[in-house]
């Protein structure tokens, strides 16, 4: 991508490749795995269909996908080569075909996917609205995009519980088990500067998604959204 925060962040999650798995159990109790798991069942993967999970990291998405359906082909994309490498050295990892992919310019071609699926993607991307695009590109018609990540909690009852979780205990535990306390220190300045949940569903919307919706988990600290790539109607 060339531009500095692109390198920044492939510098960050370099350095953080071999634990962050592990982080993300500790940090969520678990709990992160069983949201992946909703954003596939949220994406209605069709038998033996094309799945692609950009910003795929270490592959759970990918791996999670075959276990439902091992006749699936899924791409699991990244612009961090050393994270793909952790995956691929991980049990099923040879079973998913990894891609050396930026998420504003994915090397695919328009309509490859049945599904496109992201966990902890949009927040890092420089231009929110191009990398929708791209993943309507690659979508066929009738597919879904579903994506996963941090926002910022909404103000609410949970607002004060969900804001310290995001501020002090991540920093803490995902700096401890990885080493690096500046990548998740980075993770709560980079969520309290996102799109609110309503916001990224209307970026989803401008993107030419149909049927857009959100669910939120963690006090509002998660949310997982999606959208349908519709056919256009047609005259008569």
């Amino acid at each position: 991508m060339g531009d500095r925060k692109a390198n920044e962040i492939r510098e960050m999650f370099s350095q953080i490749a071999g634990r962050y798995a592990l982080a993300n159990r500790w940090m969520t109790w678990g709990q992160d795995l069983k949201w992946r798991r909703e954003v596939l069942r949220m994406a209605q993967l069709p038998v033996g269909g094309r799945l692609l999970d950009i910003g795929t990291g270490t592959g759970e998405l990918p791996r999670l996908a075959l276990q439902l359906d091992e006749g699936l082909f899924v791409v699991g994309a990244d612009f961090t080569l050393q994270m793909m490498n952790v995956g691929q050295s991980q049990e099923g990892g040879k079973s998913i075909a990894w891609a050396g992919s930026d998420a504003m310019e994915l090397p695919f071609v328009a309509e490859s996917f049945d599904v496109v699926v992201s966990g902890y993607l949009l927040r890092n991307v420089g231009d929110v609205e191009k990398a929708l695009a791209e993943q309507y590109r690659v979508l066929k018609w009738g597919g879904r995009m579903v994506c996963l990540d941090t926002t910022p909690p909404p103000i609410d009852f949970w607002h004060c519980p969900a804001r310290l979780y995001l501020e002090y205990l991540i920093p803490v535990i995902g700096g401890s088990i990885s080493g690096d306390k500046h990548a998740y220190a980075y993770l709560a300045h980079s969520t309290r500067a996102f799109l609110s949940t309503a916001g990224l569903a209307r970026y989803l919307e401008r993107a030419g998604f149909s049927e857009v919706g959100f669910r939120r988990f963690m006090g509002g600290a998660m949310a997982i959204h999606w959208g349908i790539k519709k056919e256009p109607a047609t005259d008569g």
